[in-house]
């Protein structure tokens, strides 16, 4: 199953062992973990397979990330409701290392972060949590894995994350900008061979060495943007040296760049390594020794920098008008500590704090979502937007109505609904978390859920 020569080029590698390493690739054992949204709250206890308590057995949680676990089975995510809420989202254990690396270097929760290879959004919405009163930017470059990614970050429902496509040399305009750089570098992806075998077919030598050039740019171009004294995260799926620990010593190399050690428990048997040329410090996950699949991960802290900052930014909101902001707090009560504006024809929130940093995204780079959609006035109404639905924001206009199982999937199709209720604008719940938009009349209801993000197959 696995090439000769793919094995032979691990041989060498820390805390590799050959044997067991083919055997749990042999297995087609499936692991399936999932990260809770802390900030949508729901009944888990009737929940068919996210229904474990705080008190389960500690080899169910994933031991390095709060509000994570595993699931006994893989089980049709697209027929859950909440999945498609953002209650959830299904992410690799191993990659949820990222939360324990922050809380051990303590970086405070009111930062200014990027993850600079987004897509699909799992580390984005990880650190949407984490830095909840912090401000962070989701980037993809690609545009169709940005449309995925847009799509996941708006399930989610956080009002702090703004969505860029941007290249890495694009990162010299934000000069010493973010206090955090997540690069989860794309790479030959040998560390998911086990929950997807045809990328096997894929692997090459030759592309390791590709994938580790496009690596080293991508780090050169983007850590100019990172502020003195943050930290710069970088990992792959990939097992391969050249994508690993030589990237270490490639960015130990750079002006200021500072290894950070991480202390892990010997019980979670994740191998720490070291690059050969400067001894930096790497953490490596291998399936056979870990609850999840291969995976590399280190972190750097930036000790000095130049002079030069970003430039005052030009870009000016359009603040709403009197009369817009009046029809929006006749609807619901506007929360605090935002400001409201009128942008592409919608009205959006983004909180105040972050204003500059909002203003100096959209000056700079190409920005495809921000903040709170709160949604399109039309005369004396609020056409409601889609991403308010699916916030966490504890006021909302409008009437709600908690649909059944039935009911609920049947709106996600967009599949004709027979509900029963006083006409107009109404949020649809299930589980008491938002699923969308309807609009009740005498004879029909209107499904205004995003016809591009619907259920097709069910």
């Amino acid at each position: 199953m696995l090439p000769d020569s793919f094995l032979s080029s691990l041989q060498n590698l820390p805390g590799f062992q050959l044997e067991s390493f083919k055997r749990v690739h042999e297995e087609s054992r499936s692991i399936t973990s999932v990260r809770l949204n802390q900030f949508k709250k729901w009944d888990r206890s009737a929940h068919p397979f996210l229904n474990q308590n705080e008190e389960i057995e500690n080899n169910t949680h994933v031991p390095w990330c709060p509000h994570a676990f595993y699931l006994n089975e893989r089980p049709s995510f697209v027929l859950d409701p909440l999945w498609h809420a953002g209650a959830y989202y299904v992410q690799e254990a191993s990659s949820m290392f990222v939360q324990y690396i922050l809380e051990q270097i303590s970086v405070p929760s009111k930062s200014v972060a990027i993850d600079v290879c987004a897509a699909p959004g799992g580390k984005s919405t990880l650190l949407a949590n984490y830095f909840f009163d912090g401000l962070v930017v989701s980037n993809e470059i690609i545009k169709s894995r940005n449309a995925i990614l847009v799509e996941n970050i708006t399930k989610w429902g956080a009002d702090n994350v703004v969505v860029t496509q941007n290249d890495p040399a694009h990162f010299a305009s934000l000069p010493h900008f973010f206090d955090v750089m997540l690069i989860d570098a794309p790479c030959s992806g040998s560390g998911l061979f086990r929950k997807d075998p045809e990328a096997i077919k894929e692997w090459s030598e030759e592309n390791v060495q590709h994938c580790s050039l496009r690596q080293q740019r991508i780090v050169e171009e983007t850590a100019v943007a990172l502020k003195e004294g943050g930290y710069l995260i970088y990992s792959t799926c990939s097992y391969s040296m050249e994508e690993d620990e030589k990237i270490l010593d490639h960015i130990a190399s750079m002006p200021g760049f500072k290894s950070i050690s991480i202390v892990v428990p010997a019980e979670w048997n994740i191998i720490t390594t070291q690059s050969h040329l400067y001894q930096a410090s790497g953490y490596r996950f291998y399936p056979d020794q870990v609850k999840g699949e291969g995976f590399f991960i280190s972190v750097f802290q930036k000790q000095e920098v130049n002079s030069n900052q970003y430039s005052v930014p030009h870009f000016t909101f359009t603040a709403l008008t009197k009369n817009e902001k009046n029809i929006l707090q006749d609807h619901f009560e506007l929360p605090q500590e935002y400001q409201f504006f009128s942008h592409q024809s919608e009205c959006i929130a983004i909180p105040e704090v972050f204003e500059n940093e909002f203003r100096t995204l959209l000056s700079h780079w190409y920005v495809k979502k921000m903040g709170m959609a709160i949604g399109e006035i039309k005369g004396k109404d609020l056409i409601p937007a889609h991403q308010l639905a699916m916030s966490y924001w504890p006021v909302l206009p409008y009437q709600r109505q908690e649909l059944e199982l039935k009911e609920a999937l049947n709106y996600l199709r967009r599949a004709p609904l027979e509900v029963v209720g006083p006409k107009g604008w109404t949020l649809f719940t299930y589980q008491n978390i938002g699923l969308g938009w309807a609009k009740l009349l005498p004879q029909r209801c209107n499904n205004y859920y995003p016809n591009e993000w619907r259920i097709l197959n069910y």
